[in-house]
């Protein structure tokens, strides 16, 4: 009887194919082992040169598109999708564009507005911020974003370095215009967010919105002709001094509006915004990233931390976005039930230590962690889309080609790049912290500061590898392992040198926090008169009800530090000093130094011959300062 195989025998493969699948079995793992992030690299950088090629197709087609025609368009296309919700109530697209044009109409009528005109908002977070900047931008203004936490000499500092012929104010920010009203320039127009004022020679704004038309202004008024256009300034932190004005082009928000969409984010999402809109993470990558993806923003007054998570489960909201500490704030928070219950997948910012990193995945779920770099004013960007804790980014070869970087040598006495025998900076080696330079061409410009051109001409390097060749200088210590992926290390003007070593202030406070009764460590350097560079200082905040261990202090410093490194002064403070967008203010710190007759909370110093930190006394600081005190 003749078998199964008999009446239908198997078709006998190819000689070749054994090998072909041994082949590519092989390739696989080899790729696996040696090029374990190739995959995720290529999507990543397709994604890239996507958006890239996308807003190049539009330029060689004589056609600009902006985020603000992206929304117009929008508009017209989803006019009843919710584009806000602001306190319960939702403002659909159609709602915040008509919004916008009753305002672009009303200083149509009211002021001799140019387009190219500068124009300063100073408003917190509400829908009419939007609503505002929306309108004057499609009078083809150009919107100077104030931050409401800044005060008198600062803010007029900020006013005048971006000379607005008209000065907007939020209804809730009368106190702060009121402080500043008698010095503000008398050529700067003021309109306030109200019905009536009390202020002479100043205007309302509210009456007149809802007297005018809805139509659309002449298309011509805010039609852009080019990417490289002035639209934005937004103004830098302010973490060692004045703030200043960054100059934001077309192309930068067309930039920042890509990054939700570069990390998964899609029109489905609902994106909780509780930064200040005055800073680029929130304006830029938040309300022009809803915008880029035709998304729904939930807009919150002020960041809260009580209120975060049930803001998400009641509006459903699946991106968030942080910045420097606000993680930690949430995970500073009592341990309440069903943590655990939201839908948030992403969470978008950049900031966030390696410890609150593992503990805020652990405590609130399965929330993907999207790190990135970026300065306001910078023109290099790094996205961390592998996911890998503490890094900001990864590099490759094919990324170097289109956004080239390197970190290069630097000098914290003399606060300069090294330069070798022949002039030429030099590279870092994989694995040291070196300074993260970015070089400014046609494709990756820098566009500077409105109002100082000393500042701008201050963040660029000349001459660097080669005669005429020209880099953005970051201002920030970055170190690259042998993965290529890139670790955030410090500011150089956070970093200082101390008994010929450099101490990184991020390496400190990480340190100083593992103690369980600290709650925030702010380290810097101060001057100590006939001493070479500065010593550590921390600044402290104590956890709630608990006390400060000057012998545990003592010990974890001392433990996990290099003896340079330990700090010699410590401050307590009853409140961290923080910018407005939760990042550590040094500057009025390091002004302040450790002088016990001026600063009245409680010093200490790190008494070396005791082998302990001890109170500062009037006493102890004469024998610091004339050098009887061996330090």
């Amino acid at each position: 009887m003749r078998g199964w195989d008999d009446l239908y025998p198997l078709p006998v493969p190819p000689s070749w194919v054994p090998g072909a699948a041994v082949g590519i079995l092989s390739l696989h793992f080899i790729q696996k082992l040696l090029f374990p992030y190739f995959w995720a690299d290529l999507r990543y950088l397709l994604k890239v040169l996507t958006y890239g090629l996308r807003v190049e197709m539009y330029r060689l087609q004589g056609r600009v598109v902006t985020v603000l025609d992206k929304f117009v368009k929008l508009a017209e296309k989803q006019p009843h999708k919710p584009f806000l919700i602001y306190e319960g109530t939702v403002h659909t697209y159609r709602d915040v564009d008509r919004r916008s044009n009753r305002i672009a109409q009303v200083f149509l009528q009211h002021e001799a507005l140019k387009k190219g005109d500068t124009v300063a908002l100073l408003m917190g977070n509400e829908p009419d911020f939007i609503h505002v900047w929306f309108g004057l931008a499609k009078l083809g203004c150009v919107v100077a974003f104030l931050n409401f936490n800044v005060r008198f000499r600062s803010l007029l500092h900020c006013v005048s370095s971006c000379e607005p012929k008209i000065l907007v104010v939020g209804a809730d920010l009368l106190g702060t215009l009121e402080e500043v009203l008698p010095k503000l320039q008398k050529d700067v127009s003021v309109w306030i967010m109200a019905k009536e004022s009390t202020f002479p020679n100043v205007h309302t704004l509210l009456d007149k919105i809802e007297a005018a038309s809805e139509d659309p202004v002449p298309v011509n008024r805010c039609s852009g002709n080019n990417l490289k256009s002035a639209v934005l300034y937004i103004f830098t932190s302010g973490t060692t001094g004045l703030p200043k004005a960054a100059v934001i082009s077309n192309l930068q928000i067309l930039k920042g509006a890509a990054g939700l969409w570069a990390f998964g984010a899609t029109s489905e999402d609902i994106i909780y915004i509780t930064l200040p809109l005055y800073h680029s993470a929130a304006s830029l990558l938040g309300i022009g990233g809803c915008v880029e993806l035709g998304a729904t923003c939930v807009l919150k007054k002020k960041f809260s931390a009580s209120q975060f998570w049930s803001d998400c489960r009641t509006y459903n909201v699946t991106v968030i976005q942080y910045i420097g500490e606000l993680c930690r704030y949430l995970c500073n928070q009592p341990v309440k039930e069903g943590e655990k219950n939201h839908k948030v997948r992403l969470a978008v910012g950049n900031g966030v230590r390696n410890d609150v990193w593992r503990e805020f995945i652990d405590r609130f779920g399965a929330v993907k962690i999207c790190e990135f770099y970026g300065a306001t004013e910078g023109n290099i960007c790094f996205m961390n889309h592998t996911g890998k804790i503490g890094s900001v980014g990864r590099s490759n070869f094919f990324y170097k080609l289109f956004f080239p970087f390197d970190l290069i040598k630097y000098d914290f006495q003399k606060d300069e790049p090294i330069r070798n025998k022949h002039g030429w900076c030099e590279k870092v080696k994989k694995g040291e912290a070196g300074l993260l330079i970015s070089k400014v061409n046609a494709k990756n410009p820098f566009f500077g500061y409105a109002g100082n051109k000393r500042h701008t001409e201050k963040k660029l390097l000349c001459e660097v590898f080669k005669k005429g060749d020209l880099y953005f200088n970051t201002g920030d210590l970055m170190v690259q392992d042998h993965d290529n992926f890139l670790y955030f290390w410090d500011r150089i003007g956070d970093t200082f040198r101390w008994k010929g070593e450099n101490v990184a202030t991020t390496e400190v406070s990480d340190v100083i926090v593992m103690l369980d009764f600290i709650q925030e460590a702010n380290v810097y350097g101060v001057s100590v008169p006939g001493h070479e560079g500065k010593a550590g200082m921390a600044s402290l905040i104590l956890k709630h009800n608990a006390s400060l261990d000057l012998e545990q202090m003592y010990k974890q410093v001392v433990t996990y530090l290099p003896r340079y490194a330990c700090p010699l002064f410590l401050r307590v403070q009853e409140e961290m000093e923080m910018t407005g967008t939760f990042k550590q203010q040094k500057f009025r710190l390091v002004d302040e130094g450790f002088n016990p007759s001026t600063i009245t909370d409680p010093l200490y110093f790190l008494d070396n011959s005791k082998k302990a930190y001890v109170l500062l006394t009037k006493e102890l600081h004469e024998m610091i300062l004339s050098g009887k005190m061996k330090l």
